[in-house]
């Protein structure tokens, strides 16, 4: 038989996100709050980014993730949070029922509130598609930081790194000061994936090799990887016959993108929305199931865990005191825009809205439209769809009538890195 156990609320995750949510909903006023992690220690991802460039958004401090991750298990130690690790979440219900298991046995938990906090997971070849052989030596970047920070091995000697995301920038440094020889960072798209400043830091600095408009259409190698064929794609992502070339290496890190982990949200039968892959949810991170929160990565993948701490923390309180008015405003990416973050408004007044745009533009106006005419707009000299666009929703002069409300971003576009 299950432990059965009730709680105010329940926190499934205990990464940034999660920890926070937990946190705020204790400092909330809940009476129970129950934080379930699957790993052996609190932290999400952030025990092995020992890179500093944390908590300059909230705490302007630059702090290394486990510095960051320990500033929270610290707070939560002086609270009575029951923090759950080693705890594996395996069923949820509409009816906010969580079964989950661990060495202690298996769990059965009621909630009046459950804040959805498991993150993300990267994108893998097979997602890719990549034709070639199966050979040892290929790699997620967030794996080969792992083997590296955590385990202490080194994936390889000879590596490409196929796309700029942050993470796989980062690890161009970081296999670089381990001995390993980075030979080139390829891009399918034209413009960055990453954070600018991983860029310089990462790549500018140890002078490597950055192909834009670049992919790998083949691996070749029998027991373990012997090189990749390098293609140059055209705007459509298709490789240019005859534009290839052949990079000897034994290892192939793939910083492609991260999808967010919505296996247990699809359990409850939340709704999810197709551009961000996370739940619908209003400016206190509320999805369209009553009791149900999403907030982080798996509502939609931020740019900065500093943002992720700070819409945990609406979350948090939300799930201990919700907020009792009606939808007025609905949000749809508009002309420009990839994607919109939260995608509901109830009254506007507290919170930040998140914009990811399409394209690398300069010269930018954001734009808010409602049905005829355009009631808000900001101007920013530059916008990047690895960086996101933070608005205050107390700045937005929302109109009376509810709604529809298109945002979108205007400017002229930029390639590379401008």
């Amino acid at each position: 038989m299950p432990h059965s156990i009730k709680g105010d609320v329940v926190v499934i995750g205990g990464g940034p996100a999660g920890m926070a949510a937990a946190l705020s909903s204790w400092e909330a006023g809940a009476k129970s709050v129950f934080l379930l992690e699957r790993n052996e220690y609190l932290g999400g991802i952030l025990p092995q980014c020992i890179h500093p460039g944390f908590g300059l958004q909230i705490w302007g401090e630059e702090l290394t993730g486990p510095e960051y991750a320990e500033m929270f298990i610290e707070k939560l130690n002086r609270t009575g949070v029951e923090v759950m690790t080693d705890t594996t979440a395996l069923e949820l219900s509409p009816e906010r029922i969580v079964k989950a298991v661990s060495p202690q046995g298996v769990w059965e938990i009621k909630a009046n509130s459950i804040i959805l906090s498991m993150g993300c997971r990267e994108r893998t070849r097979g997602m890719l598609r990549t034709p070639g052989a199966r050979p040892a030596g290929i790699f997620t970047a967030g794996l080969a930081q792992y083997l590296v920070n955590i385990a202490g091995y080194l994936p390889g000697r000879e590596i490409v790194i196929l796309g700029s995301g942050d993470i796989g920038l980062i690890m161009a440094r970081r296999l670089t000061l381990e001995g390993a020889r980075v030979k080139m960072v390829v891009e399918i798209k034209n413009s960055l994936s990453g954070l600018v400043r991983n860029y310089v830091q990462c790549i500018k600095d140890f002078h490597i090799p950055l192909l834009f408009s670049h992919t790998v259409t083949e691996i070749k190698g029998k027991e373990r990887v012997e090189s990749v064929i390098i293609s140059e794609v055209d705007e459509e992502g298709q490789p240019l016959p005859g534009r290839e070339k052949e990079v000897s290496c034994d290892t192939l890190l793939l910083s492609v993108g991260l999808i967010p982990e919505n296996e247990l949200s699809r359990q409850a039968k939340i709704p999810l929305s197709p551009s961000t892959g996370g739940p619908w949810v209003d400016e206190d991170f509320s999805t369209d199931v009553e009791g149900f929160f999403a907030c982080g990565n798996v509502a939609s993948v931020f740019d900065l865990v500093d943002y992720v701490t700070l819409v945990a923390e609406r979350a948090g309180r939300a799930a201990v005191l919700p907020s009792p008015s009606q939808e007025k405003y609905v949000l749809q990416a508009g002309k420009g825009v990839h994607t919109v973050i939260p995608q509901r408004i109830r009254e506007g007044r507290n919170g930040f809205l998140f914009i990811r745009s399409q394209k690398s533009m300069r010269k930018v106006t954001v734009s808010l439209r409602g049905e005829d005419k355009i009631f808000y707009e900001k101007r920013i000299s530059i916008c990047r769809p690895s960086e996101m666009v933070k608005l205050d929703l107390s700045e937005i002069p929302w109109p009376q009538e509810k709604g529809e409300i298109k945002v979108e971003i205007r400017g002229t576009e930029i390639w590379g890195i401008s």
